[in-house]
């Protein structure tokens, strides 16, 4: 089962268009009531993030940019693909893609490269219901995983445009939820 559990490196099938790094991620998302995990009755929201690798802050799945040869959305994927993939190997969670958040445009200075020399990025974001999460996953020696209330999460993200997705999270959950605030 590892076997299919590795985390891809390199970049020479990285997506990039008209100057930017195509990136894919998620916000991945769980319903939890005072006795642990629930349905969507209780509407008590919690976001996975995770650790940077190079500072401090937290990231949602596909923000990791301190591994140069890691992440983006690659050329034998759909942006799909590339979402529920960072998932699993960056924070170890698998479920179901439920919303397309958005694209958020950012500059890397970490992710310059020969087809993006001036490190622009752009993320596509998808909100992720998590029903898996697995013991072991290709990145856990170099990530931690917590499970935060969205309130927290807002004053935890490492960068503005992971706020912006979160924000945009929270909207979306917010309309196909009767109007429930989230934070």
């Amino acid at each position: 089962m590892m076997a299919e559990l590795v985390a891809r490196t390199g970049r020479h099938q990285q997506r990039y268009e008209h100057g930017y790094r195509l990136i894919a991620g998620c916000v991945p998302f769980r319903y939890r009531d005072g006795n642990g995990c629930g349905d969507s009755s209780e509407k008590t929201v919690e976001v996975l993030m995770i650790n940077s690798t190079s500072g401090p802050g937290l990231l949602f799945p596909k923000c990791g940019f301190a591994l140069l040869l890691k992440g983006g959305w690659e050329n034998d994927e759909t942006v799909e693909e590339a979402a529920v993939r960072e998932a699993i190997e960056e924070a170890g969670v698998r479920g179901d893609l439920m919303h397309f958040l958005g694209y958020y445009e950012f500059r890397s200075k970490t992710l310059q490269d020969e087809c993006s020399p001036e490190g622009l990025c752009k993320a596509a974001m998808f909100a992720l219901f998590v029903k898996e999460e697995l013991e072991s996953w290709p990145e856990q020696s170099t990530r931690k995983r917590s499970w935060l209330a969205v309130s927290e999460a807002l004053g935890s993200c490492r960068h503005a445009w992971m706020r912006d997705a979160l924000e945009c999270f929270c909207k979306w959950h917010e309309e196909c939820n009767g109007g429930s605030r989230l934070h």
